[in-house]
C-alpha cells in the first residue's frame, strides 16, 4: 500500500483487530453466562453484605479536607517548579534565583497564613 492513505493502514488494522476483540468477549459473555440468574432474596440488591442499603447517596464532607487537598496540590506544583529550577542553579543567573526567591516567598506567605488561622491542625 503506498501513497498517503496507505500510511494509515496499519492503524485501521490495529482498530479493527480491537472491536473484534472487544466484541469477542461481549459474544463469549453472552455464552457463558446463565440464563436464568439466581432469583435469591436480596441478590439484586445494592449491597449484598446482608444490610439494607441507607436511602439516599448524600453524605456531607467537611471544608478542611478540601482545605488541605488544596494545599497539598499547591505545594506539589511548588515542587514541580523547583525540580527543573534547581538542575540549572549553577547556570542561572541572578535574576533567576530573585524570581524563584519571590516565587517560594509568596507560597511561604500562603503556609504561613494557612497557619496562623489553624488551618493545618487536625481536629
Amino acid at each position: 500500500m503506498d501513497g498517503y492513505l496507505g500510511s494509515y493502514a496499519p492503524l485501521g488494522l490495529l482498530a479493527l483487530v480491537g472491536v473484534l476483540i472487544v466484541g469477542g468477549g461481549f459474544f463469549a459473555n453472552s455464552l457463558l453466562r446463565p440464563r436464568r440468574p439466581n432469583a435469591a432474596a436480596g441478590k439484586r440488591d445494592t449491597y449484598e453484605c446482608g444490610l439494607d442499603p441507607v436511602p439516599g447517596g448524600w453524605a456531607q464532607m467537611q471544608i478542611r479536607y478540601y482545605l488541605y487537598a488544596y494545599l497539598y496540590v499547591l505545594f506539589a506544583v511548588e515542587a514541580v517548579f523547583l525540580f527543573p529550577w534547581a538542575v540549572v542553579y549553577l547556570q542561572a543567573g541572578l535574576a533567576v534565583i530573585a524570581e524563584m526567591a519571590i516565587f517560594v516567598g509568596v507560597l511561604a506567605l500562603g503556609l504561613l497564613y494557612a497557619w496562623r488561622k489553624r488551618a493545618l491542625t487536625w481536629q
